[in-house]
């Protein structure tokens, strides 16, 4: 079947797309959706494929910033189908978030979502790259498995009452008005602590070889944020 081997050809095309854009509120450096789409346009053409996206699901919540703004915080889950000339296909399903003051909060979830998916199905490799069997964390004890966010129809009141427990989504990649998703998160994890995102940023560097934590996979992420959550309880049964 012919996506198979169009696919093959753009990833023989296509190298890899570095992270040559920096968020200006954390500093971590990114690949832009422009960057992405950029270098696959050409290859697509020359293979013959194309995408058609198809939102699954939506959460839209308001939320207000620390100046007393309101922000609009959006999660999308999309199906992106990608085609060959023959009518031959493969899909992938992604979550993409995004935030904006004014109405471009899905707009930026859908670009995050296709850039995610286009880093999966075509295997794009950063110049940065680091190898996760070079750094073996400490062993953490096994949690009970939890229900994905994303699993599932869900209502907008459910949504609404899940979201503090919900947070652990794809990063953005994109500069947002004021926090992130993951530190606001982290934050409320950490509060009446003595811990600090500080050393959630050592642990992305150490483990991972990233910046900061928002610039980690979600699987990266969650492994964070779990590890952090298992050390406060430990500390805080010690007490």
């Amino acid at each position: 079947m012919n996506i198979y081997q169009a696919i093959h050809g753009v990833m023989d095309e296509v190298g890899a797309i570095g992270k040559n854009r920096k968020n200006q509120q954390q500093g971590f450096m990114y690949r832009g959706v422009d960057e992405v789409m950029n270098a696959l346009q050409p290859a697509f053409v020359k293979h013959n494929i194309f995408v058609v996206p198809e939102v699954l699901e939506q959460t839209r919540e308001e939320r207000t910033t620390k100046n007393g703004g309101q922000l609009l915080y959006s999660i999308l889950k999309v199906k992106f189908t990608f085609y060959a000339d023959d009518g031959s296909n493969v899909s992938a399903t992604v979550v993409g978030e995004g935030m904006d003051s004014a109405d471009k909060a899905s707009n930026k979830a859908m670009s995050v979502a296709f850039k995610y998916a286009c880093f999966q199905v075509f295997c794009i490799p950063t110049e940065e790259m680091v190898d996760p069997d070079s750094e073996t964390p400490p062993q953490s004890s096994q949690k009970p498995a939890r229900q994905a966010h994303d699993s599932g129809a869900t209502t907008a009141p459910q949504a609404k009452q899940n979201a503090p427990n919900a947070q652990k989504v794809q990063s953005c990649d994109t500069t947002v008005t004021e926090k992130s998703v993951r530190t606001l998160q982290l934050e409320r994890l950490i509060a009446g602590t003595a811990h600090t995102l500080e050393e959630a940023n050592a642990f992305a560097q150490k483990c991972y070889g990233s910046a900061s934590y928002d610039a980690l996979t979600i699987q990266q992420y969650n492994n964070l944020y779990d590890r952090l959550e298992t050390k406060i309880k430990q500390e805080r049964g010690n007490g």
